[in-house]
């Protein structure tokens, strides 16, 4: 079966909005394209919808080929035989239909090579109903991207009954070189992972409906503002159309609320037919607020979510980690489902959900096998040391991917790139943690980045302002102080946007290297707020009084180039030349002595908050401590040697 390194051609099935999104992310990737559909028109309007959104891209900036270059790659056709005969990978894109899924399957197998990969877009239909005619159902798998591909950062990669490892291997291998973020779904179930926990989100909200334990309006304030949800599942269910949800529990044969039901046979599908939960057109639409508070039962609604999540775990479908992405990433989430689980217990989920069940009888409120098996074991979240995650030791990072090198260079990414890498409570947690746990013996420098190419950090999530307590989001300065005391130079790798927290974060720092596109701001102000993390102090420290309260009281955005004028930065360097400039300050501290920076960072950080006499005290307890050290007297003979030292912190 064809591997990455072989694939060349993609071609794409359908130019729908969905078809000629994955046909723009995979010519943008570098890989040639064709884009097919039945009928010249729609052909043309897909390519013409791809046209037009590769040339914004390059309005803004995002793109590293020419829009020329990208729209060269791709070539459209209505002859299925000349679309496919030269693909390594196709890619089907067409309605959520059986009958007609299976078709182009069949009909694609009969031009294809034996050695093409044959994927599917669907978001409900099993693989392997799609595959069931194909002679070959091996090299088929599913590869849902989310509307619109462009914007959308998740793929699921499902297999299929019959998908081999090498299939499936290539097809998540695919997914990354279009810098998307894929998951596995392990089992070839329908809706997959991020519709079969987001859909009880969206549905429950109807039963309760139905049964007059809530309101429109008082379920979507609830689930937003007391449980920091980005949308009520009434305003998402509006939002993504009402018709969507009704046809895949019809699919299925699942009952439907009649709030639901009643509103899709009134043609009120919600956003595009302008009305449905809410009233776009004649009334104010979205118009909940925290004044629509009225004691709504969150948890009856999000343990029907984690109940599903623990399905998908205890059938081998996916992962936990897996089911975190893919509902941060796909659904939107300001965290993982099995991650709220451990936090709110198991216990309670399981207690919910069996109360649920035996007043109603009801399916869907019937407990996984997997969630009693937990809570039967004593794993009832976080509070308990083992849920779905394991919370002994150290505890697992969420948001945080670290690793040290041979070097000692502690490479720390701020994960959370569905939200530009704001920081939430738990993300400032796991920064505390890795600074206050890591070995210093075996670190010499720390590098902090941001993830996904746009942001270092936007700061902290302002969606989780209504929910947090305010004890602890008194506390972030902990994190920063944990940051700026760790004994080893630190450096902030700043791409994209540094706001808020995430300018605390990099004041915390020793040094800070930025490319010339990233812009910093202190935006506190404008939600009513000052910095929290340390930034009225750090900041003025570093860039005098004036500018500080500039940033501060007017909320004013720096560029790059101004922000290395005003000491902010250490450097601004085009794009390109940041990973170099970074490696020549990381490569300076990894040769250097480890002592003498730790001694030297510390009397300069201490220094500034004493009188001259006390910060030359200070400087001479220095020096006295490090004239008897082993790293003096290899630094001394090196240079008699004409020789690079080699220092081990002795």
């Amino acid at each position: 079966m064809v591997s990455l390194s072989q694939v060349d051609t993609v071609t794409v099935l359908g130019a729908g909005s969905m078809g000629h999104g994955i046909a723009e992310v995979s010519a943008i990737a570098g890989y040639d394209v064709v884009l097919r559909d039945i009928e010249d028109e729609y052909v043309q309007n897909g390519y013409d919808q791809l046209e037009w959104s590769v040339k914004k891209l390059a309005e803004k900036g995002q793109l590293s080929d020419s829009p020329e270059e990208i729209l060269a790659r791709v070539e459209t056709t209505t002859d299925l035989e000349a679309a496919v005969s030269g693909a390594d990978i196709v890619i089907e894109a067409a309605p959520e239909n059986l009958g007609l899924k299976r078709d182009i399957f069949s009909e694609v197998e009969a031009f294809a090579s034996d050695e093409t990969i044959i994927a599917t877009n669907t978001s409900s239909l099993r693989v392997s109903d799609i595959a069931a005619e194909v002679a070959l159902p091996r090299r088929c798998c599913g590869l849902h991207f989310f509307n619109p591909p462009v914007k959308m950062d998740l793929v699921e990669v499902v297999y299929g009954e019959k998908t081999t490892e090498d299939v499936a291997e290539t097809a998540y291998e695919f997914a990354e070189s279009l810098d998307k973020t894929p998951i596995y779904v392990q089992k070839d179930v329908p809706e997959f992972v991020v519709n079969n926990v987001l859909t009880p989100f969206m549905e429950e909200a109807g039963w309760m409906l139905d049964d007059g334990t809530a309101t429109v309006e008082s379920v979507d304030a609830t689930m937003v503002y007391e449980r920091g949800y980005p949308m009520g599942p009434c305003e998402l269910n509006d939002f993504g159309g009402l018709d969507i949800l009704a046809h895949t529990r019809d699919q299925w044969d699942r009952p439907i609320p009649e709030s639901i039901r009643d509103r899709v046979e009134a043609d009120k599908l919600g956003r595009k037919t302008g009305a449905g939960f809410y009233d776009y057109d004649d009334g104010p639409g979205v118009d909940y607020g925290p004044e629509d508070l009225a004691g709504v039962d969150s948890l009856r609604i999000e343990a029907r979510m984690i109940n599903a999540a623990a399905k998908l775990v205890g059938d081998g479908v996916a992962t936990p980690e897996d089911i975190d992405i893919g509902m941060r990433l796909g659904g939107g989430l300001p965290e993982g489902t099995c991650r709220t689980a451990d936090k709110i217990g198991l216990d309670a989920v399981l207690e919910k959900l069996e109360s649920l069940y035996s007043e109603t009888g009801a399916d869907r409120y019937a407990p996984a096998d997997y969630l009693v098996e937990l809570v039967e074991d004593g794993n009832t979240g976080e509070a308990a040391g083992q849920g779905f995650y394991d919370y002994s030791g150290d505890g697992p990072y969420f948001y945080l991917d670290h690793e040290i090198d041979d070097r000692g260079v502690l490479s720390v990414t701020l994960d959370r790139q569905e939200r530009l890498n704001a920081f939430n409570d738990d993300m400032f947690a796991e920064v505390e943690r890795l600074m206050t746990t890591a070995d210093v013996d075996d670190v010499r420098c720390v590098v902090f980045e941001g993830a996904g190419g746009k942001a270092f950090s936007s700061g902290a999530d302002v969606t989780a302002f209504t929910t947090t307590d305010p004890i602890s989001m008194m506390d972030i300065d902990q994190t920063m102080v944990a940051v700026a005391e760790f004994e080893r130079p630190t450096i902030a790798k700043i791409d994209g946007y540094c706001f808020g927290a995430g300018l605390e974060l990099s004041l915390a720092c020793d040094f800070r290297v930025a490319s010339d596109g990233s812009s910093f701001a202190s935006p506190e102000i404008d939600l009513g707020l000052i910095p929290g993390g340390g930034g009225t102090q750090r900041l003025v420290r570093t860039v005098g009084e004036p500018l500080a309260k500039e940033m501060i009281f007017r909320g004013t955005h720096l560029s790059a180039s101004e922000a290395e004028t005003a000491d902010l930065l250490n450097e601004a360097v085009p794009e390109d030349e940041l990973d170099d400039t970074i490696e020549s300050y990381v490569s300076d501290f990894v040769r250097g002595p480890p002592t003498a920076l730790k001694v030297a960072k510390r009397i300069i950080d201490k220094g500034q908050d004493v009188d001259l006499e006390s910060g030359l005290s200070l400087e001479k307890q220095g020096f006295s401590l490090l004239i008897t050290t082993d790293d003096m007297v290899e630094g001394v003979t090196a240079f008699r040697e004409d020789r690079e030292p080699e220092f081990t912190g002795e």
